[in-house]
């Protein structure tokens, strides 16, 4: 059976908890999009790593680990991910490479670095990871699929005729320094030495497994709001962090996606630039921001802090939709409990008139939250492994936004640890 582990919002849902928690009981995890441009959080009896490109499976045993075709890979990162795991006592996992996964080069790191300065203040807020570049190569046809590092003669000749076009703009956009052919070859050459022992034909592999009723887990990035067609554009990411993209970014087809789980957090979050209509400022951030999470809210890839804001009852249940959702991962609501007093986003207010359907960018920036406020339950929720015992206002919050988003929330978290979880 294949399940999906995908984000309802912003990102930082908290999935890395949720998808390693699943890994467990998976034969093979799958990283299905994205790049080394977001993190999971994973809290193990290994200790806590921050995962980028590494599917999450990668501390189980008998785990395989994928990356399939839809990725943004970043070679040198990916290794250096593996020896940071096993330089820490994780046994080497099994790993496997898309041969039509495409390489993240070197000057799509740069370029992203070049054009965030260009734009100043008015960038994208981008981790300068090469994701918008990578893509823009991907689709306009000038990128590299790893199967082409094997094939010396036609990758110089490519090569060649790729930097003409990026050393223009380089020298007449940027003013930065132009790109060497025979370097950037040695560096392919670097590349192909560290991926070859992975490489294979992922989809192949994937379909036999799905034959053989193997248990697959496809690996999200980021959230519904971030995804380039239904998010928030353009304050999106490059690739499609929804869980129909799965069956493209792994390679096999989409009526075998039977479970969506869609992670959802009990308050907002959000790094980067765009609309974020529930946020909330000074000392009221600070306090959930320094609360939240596992050691405060701070991305795992850059170290930011995370924009905090009220659960949003619209964007959720929209973001919910969009994914296909099955069942709903309710997490860190343990971090609530030190309030008296809880306030939901249950609509938007727009040139006067309140809706609860999720509106595009323009209208987006527009909108002011309608709140409603719930009791507290004042009280550590940390250590609880039944629903009935938690405390009755607590079950209200759940409830409520149960009943708003129209999703139905089988699982809570409420603790950063893989058996922090209740099961509804």
């Amino acid at each position: 059976m294949v399940k999906a582990v995908v984000g309802a919002n912003w990102g930082d849902e908290g999935k890395g908890k949720i998808t390693d928690m699943l890994s467990k009981e998976a034969d093979i995890v799958v990283r299905f999009q994205g790049g080394a441009n977001a993190g999971h959080t994973i809290v193990n009896e290994y200790g806590k790593f921050a995962l980028h490109t590494l599917p999450s499976g990668s501390f189980c045993e008998g785990t395989t680990n994928i990356i399939g075709n839809g990725v943004a890979l970043n070679i040198p990162v990916l290794f250096k991910e593996v020896k940071d795991i096993v330089d820490r006592g994780v046994p080497m996992p099994k790993l496997l490479v898309s041969d039509r996964a495409q390489i993240v080069m070197p000057y799509h790191i740069l370029f992203d670095e070049y054009e965030e300065e260009r734009l100043a203040g008015k960038s994208f807020g981008s981790t300068k990871s090469g994701i918008a570049p990578f893509y823009s190569d991907k689709f306009a046809k000038i990128g590299f699929q790893v199967a082409e590092l094997f094939d010396e003669t036609a990758l110089k000749e490519k090569l060649q005729r790729v930097i003409v076009q990026k050393n223009v703009l380089l020298e007449h956009l940027y003013k930065k320094p132009l790109l060497n052919a025979d370097e950037l070859f040695d560096t392919l050459m670097e590349y192909k030495k560290m991926v070859e022992p992975y490489v294979c034909d992922t989809s192949a592999y994937l379909y036999q497994a799905i034959k053989d009723g193997k248990d697959i887990l496809l690996e999200g990035q980021l959230g519904s709001l971030k995804d380039p067609d239904h998010g928030i554009y353009p304050m999106v990411t490059s690739s499609s962090t929804l869980a129909a993209y799965g069956a493209i970014g792994a390679g096999i087809p989409p009526y075998e996606i039977k479970q969506i789980i869609t992670v959802v957090k009990a308050y907002s979050s959000a790094v980067g630039a765009g609309a974020f209509v529930s946020e909330i400022f000074g000392d009221e951030a600070d306090e959930l921001r320094k609360r939240g999470g596992d050691g405060g809210e701070y991305g795992a890839t850059t170290g930011r802090p995370r924009r905090m804001g009220w659960f949003d009852c619209v964007a959720t249940k929209y973001g919910c939709r969009i994914q296909g959702t099955t069942d709903v991962a309710f997490t860190v609501l343990d971090v609530l409990g030190y309030l008296d007093e809880i306030p939901v986003c249950v609509g938007y207010e727009i040139d006067g008139e309140v809706t609860t359907d999720f509106p595009t960018t323009a209208k987006l920036e527009k909108a002011k939250p309608v709140l409603k406020v719930l009791p507290g339950w004042k009280t550590d929720i940390r250590g609880i492994k039944k629903y009935e015992e938690l405390p009755e206002n607590c079950r209200k919050y759940i409830e409520f936004v149960e009943k708003e988003i129209g999703f139905p929330i089988t699982m809570v978290s409420n603790g950063p640890g893989r058996e922090d979880i209740i099961y509804r």
